[in-house]
């Protein structure tokens, strides 16, 4: 079995994954990105989650404070200049093509050693059992075994860290029920002029699911729009009661959005104006993950302290996006949002594991509650979260120490170095 070693090794290269391996690089580790497809991007690829919820808080004024940056801000202007960020009706839709090709270019320039079509299948411990001595991959050459100082787990379903033997916990803590999954798609050619409003689309979605037309699990259509003309993006499929840890609960979750998928077009092109001659331009190549496994760390951060715009001495990122818990077991959407102009903060601690001292979490698996998590599990955040675990991750690995020795000072200069903003006067 092949063997390479790094500084820092990141598992997954989504929108945390992204960030972790160029904030890492920029810091002088050799760093490894290994990602499951043939590109990055993640939720916002993969899965084709758009837009970017909120990266800014709205104040009682109509104004707006953007609180994340770093990395994100890079991306946003990236796509900028390609023309494929940002609509007139849709602030923050991204194309996905342009997302892929931004994201790689900055891995690259940073220095970050990208692996693709490579899958992790497991780990090995140290002789103590509390040290992640190297990471099993598979791809088509076969099995290799890769090890680093440190690692940082932007799965997504905090993959690396179950297989690691790391506290984990799944969906609500009454019955482990997760959010539900969805499988985002497309409709092209549609006339967005004699489109009804949202309120209407829904009405109709709802007279149709009456009429045994539609069988989703959904209480409303959520459509918005994309970057290119006549396109229209669905977030609006419902996959209930599915474990996307397990992979045959995952396969029937991919199998039963593409079904919803179907119904849905039908019911467009059939009720709805401006969908008359529209078609289904594209689905996602993977079902939209809401929740699967949350780390326990150092620190379990809950929903009380995110609408209570709570700070921390160890922040390393912030986020505005409201407490949003789809219901896992059908119709049904809480939404609690902070007051107007507000925002919170994410600590250090929620990124590092128990019982394991050379791992970090970066993305939306932190140690967090389930209604916690519904709020930071978004793609901004999550990306300001990775930024963090790769800067620590590369300090850790430079200075031969574990996360819980470092120094939390030292990782806040460092983001604030690559553009972060933490409200921190450092």
């Amino acid at each position: 079995m092949l063997e390479l070693e790094y500084d820092v090794i990141v598992a997954g290269g989504g929108p945390g994954g992204i960030a972790a391996a160029v904030s890492s690089a920029r810091l002088g580790a050799r760093t490894l990105l290994i990602e499951r497809y043939g590109f990055l991007g993640g939720a916002g690829t993969a899965m084709m989650v758009n837009p970017w919820m909120p990266y800014w808080a709205s104040t009682v004024d109509g104004k707006e404070v953007q609180v994340i940056f770093g990395v994100l801000q890079e991306l946003i202007e990236g796509m900028t200049k390609l023309g494929m960020y940002g609509h007139p009706k849709q602030r923050a839709a991204f194309d996905p093509e342009a997302l892929k090709v931004v994201a790689e270019r900055l891995c690259l320039e940073a220095g970050v050693e990208l692996l693709y079509h490579t899958f992790l299948g497991g780990v090995k411990m140290d002789e103590t059992g509390s040290g992640i001595r190297s990471v099993i991959v598979a791809n088509k050459a076969g099995l290799t075994e890769l090890r680093a100082r440190m690692f940082v787990d932007c799965t997504g379903d905090a993959d690396l860290a179950g297989f690691a033997g790391a506290d984990v916990e799944k969906g609500r803590s009454v019955d482990s029920l997760m959010q539900p999954m969805t499988l985002n798609f497309r409709m092209a050619n549609v006339d967005t002029d004699r489109m009804p409003d949202k309120l209407e689309i829904t009405r109709r979605f709802l007279e149709a699911k009456a009429r045994k037309e539609i069988d989703c699990p959904r209480e409303d259509m959520l459509w918005f729009y994309a970057n290119q003309p006549g396109v229209i993006h669905f977030n609006t499929t419902r996959i209930i009661l599915k474990d996307a840890t397990c992979p045959w609960q995952l396969t029937e979750a991919e199998i039963e959005g593409r079904r919803q998928v179907q119904e849905l077009v039908v019911f467009l092109q059939k009720h709805v104006e401006g969908f008359e001659e529209a078609y289904l331009q594209t689905t996602a190549p993977q079902i939209g993950v809401r929740e699967s496994r949350r780390v326990v760390g150092d620190y379990m951060l809950t929903a009380e302290e995110l609408l209570a715009a709570c700070k921390f001495d160890d922040c390393i990122a912030r986020g505005t996006y409201p407490v949003d818990i789809h219901n896992p077991n059908g119709e049904g959407t809480v939404i609690q949002h902070l007051e107007p102009g507000r925002w919170y903060e994410i600590p250090f601690r929620c990124l590092v594991p128990k019982k394991i001292n050379n791992l970090l979490v970066g993305g939306r698996p932190i140690s967090a509650t389930h209604e916690a998590h519904s709020a930071i599990r978004i793609q901004p955040i999550a990306m300001a979260i990775g930024q963090a675990a790769g800067a620590a991750a590369a300090l850790c690995a430079r200075g031969n120490m574990t996360p819980r020795q470092a120094d939390i000072r030292s990782v806040q200069e460092a983001l604030t170095g690559q553009g972060a903003q933490l409200g921190l006067s450092v």
